[in-house]
């Protein structure tokens, strides 16, 4: 049939009924919201079998270590606690973000740990050592990671060599560089007045800081529930209901005002948490309402299929590199800035295997095109927390990290269960 065949076709009017025996398609999301709270109860039931399982199994999985932690040692809760621990994830939860980004690429990055200890490096003997003005060594160190992953990247798009050979070998290059920045002293510590050290210890003592970013948050999540919402009835797609935005928020109100009730029983709110949640919330919006993101999670679903849809591939690979290794240096001065001074054991140990860790626990797929920056948090936090409750109960580090390990086996065991899942569903 020619187009003008087709154009000629006569349509059937929009209030036309269905043939006799004809099954109508309708949209499960419409008989979801019109069904009421049984409508989502099946949804979700739904969702589970068919291996759609979100962030459920780590916020499952992380209220049941706080209930064994706390039940264990009942200061593993408190305001101090729990203030020491927000401050803690930050550092190795930055760079983690920048894994987030590789891993939607199907990729993985093993030179972050090496890259954020060689920008600390540098911004220590730029600032310290040589009386380089703060923030320019902040820049420095910032633009080496970028520069540093944006080489990577170059490797893997433009030569076509692996992304693990590429990064492994950066781990080892990157390591020695740092080691031969800093020099025989092997340290330079850091004044806690200084620029970056202020970043991990300055707190808000002023209680409105926190209640202030709590009511930011939640307003800010409400208009961009109700606008998206508003757009999409208006083009005629399924959109939630005010009801539903309303409960949210609700919802997001009842843990982000818990959570600043908790910060300012302590010293208030922590800069370097203000900073990771802004970070996150950048980044977030970055990856999910910006057409740079849905090119990264287009080529983490089918590189080919992005490339024929006239997506530049090596430009987009070589950017998410570089934001992977800018994250590893801004990771690397949170770090710095907490332990105030640069040092040659900065970026070894388990810092690379924790950064990786964290971000598939908290839901990023390791095959690639699933996942979200608040995998970090979410990761961070059931990490984070085992390594502080068996701090408090005085067990071994060795004891810490087979826990750890055995909870990232579950975490990759899922995703591999639920995208088979996924697939049998028709998914996939």
């Amino acid at each position: 049939m020619t187009e003008t065949n087709l154009s000629k076709t006569p349509k059937a009017p929009a209030d036309a009924a269905p043939a006799k025996g004809a099954t109508v398609a309708v949209d499960p999301r419409l008989l979801v919201r019109e069904e009421g709270l049984t409508g989502y109860w099946t949804d979700f039931k739904r969702k589970m079998r068919s291996g759609e399982l979100g962030s459920v199994p780590v916020v499952v999985g992380l209220i049941i270590i706080w209930a064994i932690f706390q039940s264990m040692d009942s200061a593993f809760l408190s305001a101090e606690n729990l203030s020491n621990l927000s401050v803690y994830i930050v550092g190795t939860g930055l760079i983690s973000v920048g894994i987030v980004f590789v891993l939607l690429l199907g990729e993985i990055d093993l030179s972050v740990g090496s890259v954020s200890g060689l920008a600390s490096a540098i911004f220590a003997v730029l600032a310290v050592n040589n009386g380089v003005t703060e923030w320019v060594a902040v820049l420095a160190a910032l633009l080496t990671g970028a520069v540093v992953g944006a080489l990577h990247g170059f490797f893997f798009a433009k030569i076509g060599v692996p992304a693990f050979v590429v990064t492994l070998a950066g781990l080892l290059a990157w390591n020695g560089l740092m080691l031969k920045v800093l020099g025989t002293t092997g340290t330079i510590n850091l004044r806690d007045d200084s620029l970056v050290g202020t970043l991990s210890n300055h707190y808000f003592a002023e209680i409105a800081v926190a209640y202030g970013t709590a009511a930011v948050a939640v307003g800010v999540f409400f208009v961009v529930q109700f606008l998206g919402a508003r757009r999409r009835a208006a083009g005629g797609i399924p959109s939630r209901p005010v009801s539903e935005i309303v409960v949210r928020t609700a919802l997001l109100a009842v843990l982000a005002f818990g959570a600043a009730h908790m910060l300012n029983q302590y010293k208030g709110m922590p800069l370097a948490l203000l900073i990771f949640l802004v970070v996150l919330v950048a980044l977030d919006f970055l990856l999910r309402r910006t057409s740079y993101g849905r090119k990264v999670f287009a080529l983490g679903g089918n590189t080919e299929a992005a490339r024929r849809a006239g997506i530049n591939v090596e430009l987009v690979r070589i950017s998410v590199f570089s934001i992977a290794g800018t994250m590893a240096a801004f990771g690397g001065l949170m770090i710095a800035s907490r332990i105030l001074a640069a040092n040659q054991g900065a970026g070894t140990g388990n810092l690379l295997m924790e950064a990786i860790a964290a971000a598939v626990i908290g839901g990023t797929s390791l095959f690639g095109g699933r996942g979200n920056v608040w995998s970090a948090l979410l990761g961070m936090l059931v990490i984070g927390s085992i390594a502080n409750g068996m701090a408090l109960l005085g067990i071994a580090a060795a004891v810490q990290y087979m826990i750890t390990g055995a909870v990232l086996l579950a975490a990759v065991v899922i995703d591999s269960v639920s995208r088979r899942t996924q697939r049998s569903a028709g998914r996939g």
